[in-house]
């Protein structure tokens, strides 16, 4: 299990969430969704997660994430997302059968979704996806790499499925796509974390 996440440094994370939470108020609920997202990562493939940084693993949050969870710390590579992506499925599946990644602003991504991607890439499907509401992925897994899911993609764009799905075809191999989710973006997806029931995630969140 690869799960990508950033250093929560005030003013760098959720840049377009400051405006209704602060600098301070975004991180913050950031660092909780990386910790939300670490805990159903582990519970779904216990032993055998890791935490990909950027852009350095010595930040004291990962430090803490890496002894309060158990997991593996590595270093994302330089470049685009495809590219840093590409990096981390490649070095996992040198390793592992199969590698699921995620990432860590997707708190509707629930541990079902983790262990149904999980058992779809055991059964033998090429890769399993769960789309989200953006037009992007907010789930990949793989039981092989090929670098064309990654290069000449329209990262940010809302075609990403789109292209993705394009490719596999191209590729001929079978996927499967699980329940679209959402991931948090926007002001306003914090209203729906609330009314949504992730109090956890939101409650006494400072702003600053």
């Amino acid at each position: 299990m690869i799960v990508f996440s950033k250093a929560p440094v005030p003013g760098q994370v959720k840049t377009r969430l400051i405006p209704s939470l602060g600098a301070q108020g975004a991180a913050t609920l950031y660092q909780r969704m990386v910790r939300h997202s670490l805990a159903i990562a582990v519970e779904a493939s216990p032993g055998s997660v890791g935490l990909w940084c950027t852009p350095t693993m010595e930040d004291s949050f990962f430090k803490n994430c890496e002894k309060e969870f158990n997991v593996a710390l590595h270093l994302q590579c330089e470049g685009d997302l495809g590219k840093r992506m590409a990096h981390a499925f490649q070095e996992t599946l040198k390793i592992s059968s199969y590698a699921i990644l995620i990432g860590t602003d997707c708190p509707s991504l629930t541990l079902d979704d983790l262990r149904n991607a999980r058992t779809i890439l055991w059964e033998g499907r090429d890769a399993v996806i769960v789309p989200a509401e953006d037009g992007g992925y907010l789930l990949m897994g793989l039981r092989r790499y090929a670098p064309e899911l990654f290069t000449g993609i329209s990262w940010g764009m809302e075609s990403i499925l789109e292209e993705t799905r394009h490719r596999l075809r191209v590729l001929g191999w079978k996927w499967h796509e699980l329940p679209e989710r959402w991931d948090v973006d926007r002001p306003e997806d914090v209203e729906r974390l609330r009314n949504e029931g992730y109090t956890e995630l939101i409650s006494a969140s400072p702003k600053a």
